[in-house]
Parts: C-alpha cells; sequence; structure tokens
C-alpha cells in the first residue's frame, strides 16, 4: 500500500426525492439555514463538514448517502482502491472550483467517494 492516506470525510451527500421537504428537516437538524441553496443541489457547513442534499439522487445511482472522504491525488486514490478490489462507479471529473470527485464501490456494493481540490 502506498502512503496515500485520507484528510477524513469531509462530505456527505443525501439523495433526496422532495427538497423542499428535506430541506426543512436538515435546517433543524443543523439548526441553521443552507449556504447553497439551488434547485439542483443544497448545501450546509457544518463543524467543518459539508453536508449536502441532491433532488433526484435516485435518478444518478444513489441509494443512500455517500460519504467522500479527502484526499491529494485522486487518480493515485482510485488506482489503489481497485488494485485491492472496488470498482470505479464514477470516474473523476471536475464538477466546478477545481473540486475533483469519485466514486466507486466496495465488493458489497457500498459506494464511497473520494474528492481532491485543485
Amino acid at each position: 500500500m502506498t502512503d496515500s492516506s485520507t484528510e477524513g470525510i469531509q462530505i456527505v451527500l443525501h439523495p433526496v426525492s422532495d427538497l423542499e421537504k428535506a430541506k426543512a428537516v436538515y435546517s433543524a437538524l443543523l439548526g441553521m439555514q443552507p449556504q447553497s441553496d439551488s434547485a439542483y443541489y443544497v448545501g450546509y457547513e457544518a463543524e467543518g463538514q459539508q453536508i449536502g442534499l441532491v433532488p433526484g439522487g435516485a435518478g444518478q445511482g444513489m441509494t443512500s448517502p455517500v460519504a467522500y472522504w479527502r484526499v491529494a491525488d485522486i487518480e493515485a486514490k482510485l488506482a489503489e482502491v481497485t488494485a485491492a478490489g472496488a470498482t470505479v462507479k464514477e470516474a473523476a471529473h471536475e464538477v466546478g472550483g477545481g473540486r475533483v470527485v469519485a466514486t466507486f464501490t466496495d465488493p458489497d456494493g457500498n459506494v464511497l467517494g473520494v474528492f481532491q481540490d485543485k
């Protein structure tokens, strides 16, 4: 194994079917209004962790919340986890602001995410 440790889980995305209802629940849970609020994504910054609501996430293959670990080198980490038995679900791609994300599944089909800020 290489020395490519993660910097911890920093983002958790939740697929939601009704954005307004979900936003009310998460705002009550976190005790704050979202910092990002659009029709395609609602995001909260809570104690250094980003909590995101993804409307229609199930249609994007999200069947449960997905935790994203920050990594220094996303391609190296994807190579490492696939060599260990993971399967890339969504290849590394930029989502804006210099952030690159990817998802993979573990041998049991659980979806895990990694991201890198460039």
